[in-house]
């Protein structure tokens, strides 16, 4: 049985904590951001190691390694956005299989990135079929680069402004805080 796709916006996180994971963006401070992701990635290692990190609790929830492949791809993804924020044009992006790294810059200079279809990057990547320990390198280095691009970011810099094709805005703040309840909130799903 396919998994069903997630089509939730989750950007409500911004406003109120996660019932399900307990995180919290007011008690999150960006600078928190790096460190949190780092050991989101060593829980996520962790878990890789089991030796039902590649099955699948149940028909409609995905694997550890499904779950760590998507945060490896979130890393990779946002690492680009962090970059089309704080130079407000097009970057080059990561080669993820359903992801667009198309980029628009509106009249009054905010870029705008495309949404990203994550469950179509699952199916077309095969997360399903990904090896854990392949997935436990790859995510380590996707969430030590995202965490140093994080770092580099000037206080000066976080209220740039960014916009998702379906019409969420972001801050370089906001957008930090909804990254990492995703990663947090992955993790959460691993241990639970």
């Amino acid at each position: 049985m396919p998994i069903v796709p997630d089509v939730k916006d989750w950007t409500w996180v911004l406003e109120r904590a996660c019932a399900e994971c307990g995180f919290d963006p007011d008690a999150t401070a960006f600078e928190a951001v790096p460190g949190l992701t780092r050991d989101s990635a060593a829980r996520l290692a962790r878990a890789l190691e089991r030796p039902d990190a590649a099955v699948r609790p149940d028909d409609s929830t995905w694997s550890t390694v499904e779950y760590a492949a998507h945060v490896r791809d979130v890393c990779r993804i946002f690492t680009h956005r962090l970059d089309i924020a704080r130079t407000g044009a097009a970057r080059p992006g990561p080669v993820i299989a359903a992801y667009d790294t198309t980029v628009t810059v509106g009249d009054k200079g905010i870029p705008m990135f495309s949404n990203w279809d994550q469950d179509a990057t699952a199916l077309a990547e095969n997360y399903a079929a990904a090896e854990t320990g392949t997935v436990a390198a790859e995510l380590a280095t996707a969430a030590e680069t995202v965490a140093l691009a994080f770092e580099a970011v000037p206080l000066a810099e976080r209220d740039r402004a960014a916009l998702r094709s379906n019409g969420s805005a972001f801050t370089i703040d906001s957008m930090a805080r909804y990254f990492i309840h995703d990663v947090v909130h992955h993790v959460h799903d691993v241990e639970r």
